[in-house]
């Protein structure tokens, strides 16, 4: 009761938070809320599924990328590229991911991050002509919908905070499922899971396509909001910043949230202490690790229903 009355408060306060800040940090809150939206996808993969991936700024880069080239190149409206590019991102998981699903742990964290230094080169030395190398991506337009433009920060606010809600609608939806629970048992224990029949590289390299959709579809959004990209925007410290906020989180939704709050809001108010402001955030950081490592918010246990021996022989007295 307590996590759905906060809940709603922070919701609430979602909404009408940009009727209350200027510009400057209206702007930090889009920002929030993209990094919300890439926590929220790689919580699918690294919160339920128990996969250490450490290499999410590559499929933001890949989604990204493939809104810029779209639009500049070929003139495809934003919101038409939204969905080419989650494919995109999909495309390039599943094709990274089928080697390396079988690893575990440190093993496979190792190559996830050189998956995203990878397409951090290719995409600095413009390996395939399209992404303008050091320079990137220039002239991407706004976003329009139903004729209305998309341009103030305000705008960007509900677009982002919009499909971030979206997202926690599917999300929930799908930890609900019997997907959800497949991915419980496997960040569980992986090994007792296939013992009980479920295909474990199956449903890890679905989770691991699943998240990398919604992290190119995130890479619309900030393309549409930068209207420029370069490689520098995704290097390995993005990836070091998303894979944090969803263990700060403890893996739940409402934990992705207010972690991400704190991950990009926090260095923001402390910006005025200068080079100290890192020194505090680091401290609050080892601090949070040591007396709460579960994470912030951990989701509830899971329960399931389980018949009664009285339940089950009346069922049966019943259909006799």
């Amino acid at each position: 009761m307590t996590r759905t009355l906060f809940s709603l408060a922070l919701g609430a306060l979602i909404c009408v938070l940009p009727l209350f800040c200027n510009a400057y940090w209206t702007d930090v809150c889009v920002m929030i809320g993209l990094y919300a939206l890439l926590s929220l996808s790689l919580n699918v993969i690294l919160g339920q599924a128990g996969i250490f991936h450490m290499g999410h700024a590559a499929f933001f880069a890949v989604g990204a990328y493939t809104t810029a080239i779209c639009n500049t190149l070929y003139q495809w409206p934003i919101f038409l590229t939204m969905p080419l590019a989650g494919a995109a991102a999909a495309f390039f998981a599943m094709l990274v991911a089928r080697p390396i699903i079988h690893l575990r742990g440190d093993y496979l964290l190792i190559v996830t991050i050189g998956i995203v230094e990878i397409v951090r080169i290719a995409l600095l030395n413009d390996v395939f002509g399209l992404t303008g190398g050091s320079n990137g991506i220039f002239g991407i337009a706004r976003p329009r919908f139903l004729g209305f433009r998309i341009v103030k920060s305000i705008h960007f606010y509900y677009l982002v905070w919009g499909m971030v809600g979206a997202s926690i609608v599917l999300f929930y939806g799908l930890w609900r499922s019997r997907f959800g629970r497949a991915l419980n048992y496997i960040k569980a224990d992986d090994i007792a899971a296939e013992g009980c029949g479920i295909n474990v590289s199956r449903y890890k390299l679905t989770a691991f396509v699943l998240g990398a959709f919604w992290a190119g579809m995130a890479g619309t959004l900030y393309a549409a909001k930068m209207t420029t990209i370069a490689p520098e925007s995704f290097n390995f410290m993005e990836s070091v910043i998303i894979f944090a906020v969803v263990i700060l989180s403890g893996g739940s939704q409402l934990g992705v949230l207010v972690s991400a709050f704190l991950f990009i809001g926090l260095p923001e108010v402390l910006r005025e202490f200068s080079d100290a402001r890192m020194l505090v955030f680091g401290l609050a950081m080892m601090l949070m690790m040591i007396w709460r490592p579960q994470g912030l918010l951990p989701p509830g246990p899971r329960r399931y229903p389980v018949a009664t021996p009285s339940a089950a022989a009346a069922g049966q007295g019943g259909r006799s």
